[in-house]
């Protein structure tokens, strides 16, 4: 029997099929659920052409989505722990590792890894002791078993006390999941970027001009000398509660640093230079599928916002136009998610 959440007594379905009509800004909008904000849609300028933006997200181009319905927090561990006691969901982390899935994703003639690390386990940033180059990010990400939602960096620690951070080392699959059980559904990385800027347009950060800088602060993102010392000037060396810092223009939180969020999108790194000429692209949902040339056997799914972890220099990646790519079974500290849904039909905004 499908499940839905419930919130203040009534579920998530029936928030969904009550649709008030308000006047706002002379547009008329549907009633949006429970914890969650009404994106009117419109065109936008998706991606960036100046210096402070990587390949992947060359050039810019005008991009057009439908209007939709976004949580205005990533999904926490007060969230997640109520879908699995309601449905007794495993997490990825959870099981055991799958040595061919491993072996799809690598080079031929890669050998299998160790029976030991075989067992449930995810990525958890760990510091170095000191300066190191930063090529190599497996100086600081470190395979831990036991290592999953509850306890996010390894055995001994817990989410004890961080019921309103959000929920992290969950998949792309795990997220998926929770949306389907909620629902909702993941948002497409037009929607996720277009929902960030918050109705500014083309602006570097979700919250306009303004550089972020350690007496300056927006976002949860690093202070200090990655990936060694964090000063946690913002007060977080980790993740911070979901309404820790002011939300967008639409009153979303996070949409910039804390964790990376999960899109239903397959993640292509050429994709904007493919749809360069082409005009207004109307609602996209992504490629077929995924490649990136760093990665040429590993599926991957987009994401988007950044972390904790971006700094200056390192990846400046806590941007709007920013994007990443990561298998979707993988799960890691500094990678939560949240969901989006669509009116019902019949039922759109009157624009």
């Amino acid at each position: 029997m499908k499940r839905f959440l419930v919130l203040g007594g009534l579920g998530l379905s029936a928030f969904c099929a009550m649709y008030a009509l308000a006047t706002v800004t002379g547009r008329w909008q549907p009633q949006a659920p429970l914890g969650m904000r009404w994106i009117p849609g419109g065109e936008f300028t998706m991606g960036t052409d100046t210096e402070l933006g990587w390949a992947d997200e060359k050039p810019a181009h005008r991009v057009r989505v439908a209007g939709f319905f976004i949580d205005e927090t990533d999904v926490t561990n007060a969230q997640f722990r109520q879908f699995v006691e309601a449905t007794g969901y495993v997490t990825t982390a959870e099981k055991p590792v799958d040595v061919e899935e491993i072996l799809r994703q690598s080079a031929p003639g890669t050998p299998p890894p160790p029976k030991e690390k075989l067992v449930p386990g995810s990525l958890v940033f760990t510091p170095t002791q000191g300066p190191v180059g930063l090529r190599d990010f497996s100086q600081w990400w470190k395979w831990t078993p036991g290592a999953n939602w509850r306890q996010p960096e390894g055995p001994g620690s817990s989410i004890e006390g961080r019921d309103d951070h959000p929920v992290v080392q969950v998949s792309w699959f795990d997220a998926v999941a929770y949306a389907k059980w909620a629902g909702k559904r993941l948002p497409t990385e037009a929607e996720w970027e277009f929902a960030a800027r918050g109705g500014l347009e083309n602006k570097p950060y979700v919250w306009g001009d303004d550089k972020p800088t350690d007496t300056n602060i927006h976002a949860n993102i690093w202070q200090g000398e990655f990936p060694y010392k964090n000063t946690a000037l913002d007060g977080y060396e980790r993740t911070s509660p979901v309404k820790a810092f002011p939300p967008n223009g639409y009153g979303l939180y996070d949409m910039s640093g804390n964790v990376w969020q999960w899109c239903s999108d397959w993640y292509q790194a050429d994709l904007y230079r493919e749809r360069a000429g082409r005009g207004l692209i109307v609602d996209p949902t992504g490629p077929e599928k995924s490649f990136d040339p760093r990665q040429p056997y590993s599926p991957l799914r987009a994401q988007k916002g950044g972390s904790f972890l971006c700094n200056d220099n390192y990846c400046t990646r806590y941007r709007p136009s920013a994007r990443h790519g990561c298998t979707p079974d993988t799960g890691m500290s500094h990678m939560g998610f949240r969901c989006a849904s669509t009116p019902e039909k019949g039922k759109k905004s009157k624009l």
